[in-house]
Parts: structure tokens; sequence; C-alpha cells
């Protein structure tokens, strides 16, 4: 069964890659966001807006979508192919490399006709900065960490625990394609709950701690297995593959998050660019540590080396946990 989760891994990554997320109201992450927006409403009703709060809002929000998706598979069980069609929604439904490749295109784009005004536009749907205080290196600068960090979150962690859930599951008499989707799907409600409450406010320091902990948690292994992808990445597309695994060695831990700077360090050394550095955001300019400081600054034509150097890096990941499937 391994044999066939591998198989199913990849029809999803290629649906990822191929087709993106089109954006529906009953997308399972779409829903599970709903979902979180309601028990936070009811839990501030409760006065449960504590670390214990917390606690519950992230046990609540794992369990309810858990629940509702292992039901479903255990209905569709004697259908033939149909609980294997069930898990390659749920895995590509995880994915989102292709929908960060379709949002970045059109900033490189606007840039290289130097078109300011819509190259702002577009990137203020990917970051949360103050977009009117950005010029085109800025604007560049920001397309590219957002598709090297969030290679991580949405592409290489739930392919990671894809993989691992499937493995524990073989290795211990259960069904390896529901253990699989358990784990991208408790991953994918870890990082949902760290983008929605995870921020390090007044309003959710107490009530996201559990949540982003967790999230931190889950995308700490695959973090650190990015410096080595994206290095091996580089060495096939090209780029410089041992600046690449320097740099992310080097300025990993150059960032607030124990994990963000992990994808962003080894790609801004394989492209050779400053990535970090003084950002504007609407409460004011943060002073991040750079990455890869002697690089040059990004340029729109880094954007494109970026979206390729990552998906390159995307289907070296699925081959090889794939790969690890299909032997184990």
């Amino acid at each position: 069964m391994t044999a066939v989760s591998a198989t199913i891994l990849l029809v999803a990554i290629s649906l990822d890659l191929i087709i993106g997320d089109p954006r529906y109201p009953l997308h399972p992450v779409r829903l599970i966001g709903h979902l979180i927006h309601l028990l936070e409403k009811i839990l501030r009703r409760l006065g449960l807006d504590s670390y214990i709060g917390g606690g519950l809002l992230l046990i609540l929000s794992t369990v309810i979508p858990v629940s509702t998706w292992s039901s479903l598979y255990f209905l569709f069980s004697d259908i033939n192919w149909l609980p294997e069609l069930w898990t390659i929604f749920l895995v590509y439904s995880c994915l989102g490399m292709g929908d960060l490749i379709r949002h970045a295109r059109p900033i490189a784009k606007a840039l290289e006709r130097h078109d300011l005004p819509l190259a702002r536009e577009r990137v203020s749907w990917i970051v949360g900065r103050d977009v009117s205080q950005l010029y085109e290196s800025g604007i560049a600068r920001a397309a590219i960490e957002s598709v090297a960090e969030n290679f991580v979150d949405a592409f290489l962690a739930p392919v990671f625990w894809f993989g691992c859930g499937a493995i524990l599951f073989a290795h211990t008499g259960g069904d390896p394609l529901l253990g699989g989707g358990l784990a991208i799907l408790v991953h994918r409600v870890a990082n949902t709950l760290d983008a929605m409450v995870g921020y390090r406010n007044e309003r959710y320091r107490k009530l996201g701690c559990a949540s982003a902990r967790c999230d931190d948690l889950l995308n700490f292994i695959p973090a650190r297995l990015s410096i080595p992808l994206i290095s091996l990445a580089a060495l096939i597309s090209g780029n410089d593959a041992r600046k690449a695994i320097r740099t992310g060695c080097r300025d990993r831990k150059n960032h607030p998050s124990p994990n963000s700077a992990h994808g962003e360090s080894t790609v801004a050394g394989a492209l050779d660019i400053a990535l970090g550095g003084p950002t504007p955001y609407p409460y004011g300019t943060v002073d991040k540590p750079w990455l890869n400081a002697e690089g040059h600054p990004a340029e729109a034509t880094d954007i494109s080396k970026t979206m390729r150097l990552t998906t390159v890096s995307a289907i070296i990941s699925g081959i090889l946990i794939a790969g690890i499937l299909w032997i184990t």
C-alpha cells in the first residue's frame, strides 16, 4: 500500500504544479479557516482567550477536520478507487506550490514592463508589507522571500508529513493512505492556525501561542531539509549550489522564526541576492537581519529564477519521498 501512497503523492504534486489551487467556497483549507474563525469567536465569548483557550483552539481545530475526513474515508472504503481519489483530493488541496508560482509570475511580468503600480498591487496579494513604500528591488525581494519561505510551509512540510504518516501506519498494521492523509491534514490545520492567530501582538499573544508553537514544531525538520534540497536543485538548475548550502547553513538563524530563514537564505545564496533587511509594514519598518548580505539587490529576473529553483526543488522533494514510500 505504500506504493499506492507514492503514486497518489506524485499525482497530487503533478496536479498542484500544473493546475494550481483554484478558489471555491468548499475548498478544504477555506473550510478549516471558517472553522478556526468560528471557534475563536466562541472561545472569546466564553472568556477563554488565554493560553488555555489557545490550547483548546488548537485541539478543536484539529480534531474536527481530522474526524470528518477520517469518517468520510471509512465511508468510502468499500467503493473501488474512491478512498484513493479522496486522498488525492486531500493531498492536492493541502499543497500550495503551484499557487505560489501563479501569484509570483504576474509580479515578475509587471516589473519587467516597469509597471510599478501593477507590481505593487500584485505583490500585496502575497505579503503584508506597506507596498506603497516598495520600489522595484523591494517588490522583487518581497516576492522572492514569499516564494522561498512558503516553499517549506506550502509544499515540503505537507509532502514530508504525508510520507511520515503513510510509513508509520504501514509499519503499525494500519492503512498508509489513511495515515498519510491524517498527517498532512494535521500539518495544514496547524499552518492555517498559525497564519490566522499566530501573530505576536496583544490580541493573539496568548490565544495563538499554542498554534504558533505547533506550526514551528511541524516545520522544524522540513525547514532544515530545505537546505540540501534547494542546494541540489541549484546544482541541477545551473545556480551556485556551493554558495546555496554555505549561505543556508550560515544565515539560517537570521530570522525571528526558528524555521523561516532556512529556505530563504539558501535561495539567496543560490542566486547570490541579498534578502531580508529593512522591511516596511503598515505599523512601521522592521529591521530584519540580512540573508546573504554580500549579494546583489533583487531584480525582476530573480523572481523567475526563484520560481524555477523552487519548482525544481519541489519535483526533487516529491520524487525522493515517493521513492522512499516505494522502497518501504
